[in-house]
């Protein structure tokens, strides 16, 4: 051979897969004028890769003169739809490599492939009379493994001849062709069987239209729509590219239509030629594929919308889901696409398409008139993203029960065993939501949450019996000021008690809040001027009763019991009082409050970006 064949199988394919040698045999019967091809594949098990061969016989034209001269040389082929490649791939994979071949009525043909292979060294023999066609013969596996069983099982394999070879089988149905395409796998003992033929290919329409950039000619598109079964729905997709066909990403998995089996093909003469010598990959610019596959995807959303009107009233029923549930993205969905491509990748362009603006403001010097309409419409658009953020955490409390500890509620409130400063406001905004107690919470100047401010608990709760695991109660202090500062402040302290415990346990966060402040005030030198305690825990008969006396219920969409009282801090040279504020909420009062609050602004963000 003129080539090298090893070096050439590395380069044209080193990232092919087993299927591709039926796919070439099948593409070079076809070459060959065939109407019959039967593949026979042989292996004692599936584990047991050494003992695979495969057997492929067709009833083509078979190797004569002319065609055995130009299988001997690369790259010599009649036009430009061949690549005169294909037959490498069988040296990827078998070390022997035998074809015998008939032709002329009577004449016998036979010779080993391999890197030494020499056109001329084949042997020719007369034979009496016999039908042309080849076989070819595979054997000596050369991987540890079959990567795949979809490589070696019949009805997969039918399934990805189909997908290859459509656009030619569909050619073939137009001209009243008859083509059978045999699969056989001897497994063992067991024998698996599945067949193609032209029945395989349905009744395809035509519809043409012109490309909307001058790259391309005139596109026609074939396409089928088959009311079938639910369960047996399909949708394929392909550009035919040399009688070949090659898979578009039109529609999403999750979209495709219940009970529908459709077929689109696309078609151009600008097409021919357009994908690498092993056939495994299109040689377009990126930006031609993407206008390739938006002209084909809009044609077939015609298509399918007038077929199914009932995909119609789908999508729009997503796009009112997708605004819904991200209101700061309205505007920017591609609403053409949904429905059609997956939910996740709408969302991410949408995303995407914000982030851009954003920059573009943010970046600017100085603002025009509309570029300053439009930060006023981002900056809705950012509070509305927070806002949902809020939404969501609401939605993770009310799933909170009895089974689950402190932590849990701790976390989602104020994430344990760290301190948030208020220099980081901005970037904590998403991990800081003490705005479940209050919205004015959000303006702290350091939060100290759990075993971030380990001594300071140790010292406040000292005597106390906690039965957790890191010896800590479930509480977190946020200061008005910086605590170490000379500036008096205020100080909110929540502590959190888990659902299911008893009425003594509930309770104790009511009795050990005079002594707790007490100490919190002689450890910082009588700098807090006030006190605010928040006791979440769970509400039942006996917990109102205890709080019925002296604490007064609060307005609230569930259970909030206030309680001011001065407590006395010092004794001597004179006595000293701090004034303390304790609630005493249902952690189900907290949840209602904050999801009321946040509605009121999520429903007013929606109605000004929907207008």
């Amino acid at each position: 051979m003129e080539v090298k064949l090893s070096q050439a199988v590395k380069m044209f394919f080193g990232t092919s897969s087993l299927e591709m040698v039926y796919i070439e045999a099948i593409a070079n019967s076809f070459d060959a004028g065939a109407t019959e091809i039967n593949i026979s594949i042989s292996i004692a098990d599936f584990n047991k890769p050494e003992t695979l061969s495969i057997v492929i016989s067709d009833n083509g034209e078979g190797f004569t003169d002319a065609r055995i001269k130009k299988f001997g040389r690369l790259f010599d082929v009649d036009e430009s739809s061949h690549k005169g490649l294909g037959r490498l791939v069988f040296l990827c994979y078998f070390e022997d490599v035998r074809i015998e071949s008939y032709y002329d009525l009577t004449k016998h043909r036979s010779f080993k492939f391999d890197e030494n292979f020499d056109a001329g060294s084949t042997v020719v023999k007369n034979v009496e009379e016999q039908p042309s066609g080849s076989i070819i013969q595979l054997s000596q596996y050369t991987l540890s493994k079959v990567k795949s069983h979809a490589f070696l099982l019949p009805s997969d394999l039918k399934n990805r001849f189909l997908g290859e070879f459509y656009s030619q089988l569909f050619q073939f149905k137009q001209l009243n062709k008859d083509i059978q395409i045999n699969i056989t796998l001897n497994l063992g003992d067991k024998k698996l069987h599945e067949s193609i033929t032209i029945d395989d290919i349905a009744d395809l329409q035509l519809v043409e239209f012109e490309s909307a950039t001058t790259l391309f000619d005139v596109l026609r598109l074939y396409y089928s729509i088959e009311k079938v079964d639910i369960g047996d729905e399909s949708f394929y997709a392909a550009l035919s590219v040399d009688n070949r066909t090659k898979r578009i990403d039109l529609l999403a998995e999750e979209n495709i239509p219940y009970g529908y089996k459709m077929v689109f093909l696309l078609y151009s003469d600008t097409f021919e030629g357009i994908v690498d010598y092993s056939r495994q990959e299109l040689i377009l610019p990126e930006n031609e594929v993407r206008d390739i596959q938006t002209m084909f995807r809009n044609e077939v959303i015609k298509i399918i919308e007038k077929n199914i009107p009932e995909i119609s009233e789908r999508n729009n029923a997503t796009k009112v889901s997708l605004n819904n549930r991200y209101p700061h993205l309205t505007g920017f969905f591609d609403e053409k696409n949904i429905g059609y491509v997956s939910r996740d990748d709408i969302i991410k362009k949408a995303q995407n398409s914000f982030f851009r603006a954003q920059r573009e403001v943010l970046d600017a010097a100085t603002l025009s008139d509309e570029q300053f309409c439009k930060s006023l419409e981002l900056s809705s658009r950012a509070l509305t993203e927070y806002i949902l953020f809020r939404q969501f955490t609401i939605e993770k409390l009310k799933k909170v029960s009895a089974k689950d500890d402190e932590a849990i509620i701790h976390n989602l409130i104020v994430p344990k065993y760290e301190e948030l400063v208020k220099a980081d406001l901005v970037g904590d905004i998403y991990r800081n939501n003490a705005w479940v107690l209050d919205d004015k919470y959000m303006t702290y100047e350091t939060i100290l949450s759990d075993k971030k401010m380990s001594e300071l608990v140790d010292i406040i709760t000292e005597g106390e019996d906690y039965e957790k695991d890191d010896g800590k109660p479930d509480i977190a202090l946020i200061f008005s000021n910086d605590p170490k500062g000379e500036k008096p402040v205020d100080v909110v302290i929540v502590e959190l008690k888990k659902k299911g415990i008893t009425l003594e346990e509930n309770m104790k966060v009511v009795t050990q809040l005079e002594r707790r402040a007490r100490i919190l005030m002689k450890h910082y030198d009588n700098r807090i001027q006030r006190i605010w305690f928040y006791g979440i825990i769970e509400f039942n008969d006996e917990v109102e009763l205890a709080l019925s006396g002296e604490y007064t219920e609060l307005y609230s969409t569930g259970r909030i019991f206030y309680r001011e009282m001065p407590v006395a801090i010092q004794v001597r040279p004179e006595k000293i009082t701090l004034p303390i504020g304790v609630f005493v909420m249902d952690l189900n009062s907290v949840i209602k409050d904050a999801d009321a609050r946040n509605s009121t602004f999520l429903n007013l963000i929606k109605s000004k970006l929907r207008k």
